[in-house]
């Protein structure tokens, strides 16, 4: 039997059980950026890699208001979270090249919110040939890249397209 060690996913699995807090709500708060891989503070919403990906460079997007879905957004908020998505797939394609992109909002357990208590939308970039047989034989994904080294590539240029 062959074995892929992945050490960082008990991270994960101890992780959820101690989310009495929202988790969003904490990062936006805590101010340690480069450990909760904050990429982009906007006016009404932030940019955050997903520290358990499902492809190289997926991020989200999150409104600072802690909601469930789009109750309570201001027209200002809404305005910043889609100008915010579209700045984000900017700096993708111009750091990481992708084929194409998918973006997802999920509201409620049942539509797959992981975070269902504060609304977030997923941008996963996209490269033709990049699922193979992984998944779906081993329930594995694999990453090209680590996961810092990627977060230090699109800071930097979250920064610099943000200052143009």
């Amino acid at each position: 039997m062959k074995r892929l060690w992945a050490p960082w996913r008990m991270e994960y699995i101890l992780d959820e059980k101690k989310h009495e807090r929202c988790l969003f709500c904490g990062i936006a708060n805590e101010r340690k950026d480069r450990k909760n891989l904050l990429l982009h503070r906007g006016k009404e919403c932030f940019v955050v890699m997903n520290k358990y990906p499902y492809n190289n460079g997926h991020v989200m997007v999150v409104p600072y208001l802690h909601t469930p879905n789009f109750d309570g957004l201001t027209d200002s908020a809404l305005f910043d979270f889609i100008k915010t998505v579209r700045f984000s797939v900017d700096v993708l394609k111009k750091v990481l090249s992708p084929d194409g992109f998918n973006l997802g909002l999920n509201f409620g357990k049942v539509a797959g919110a992981g975070m269902e208590s504060h609304m977030h939308l997923h941008i996963v970039p996209r490269w033709t040939g990049d699922t193979d047989s992984m998944p779906i034989i081993a329930e594995t994904r694999v990453m090209p890249e680590h996961l810092m080294k990627t977060y230090t590539k699109l800071k930097r240029a979250f920064t610099q397209m943000k200052s143009r």
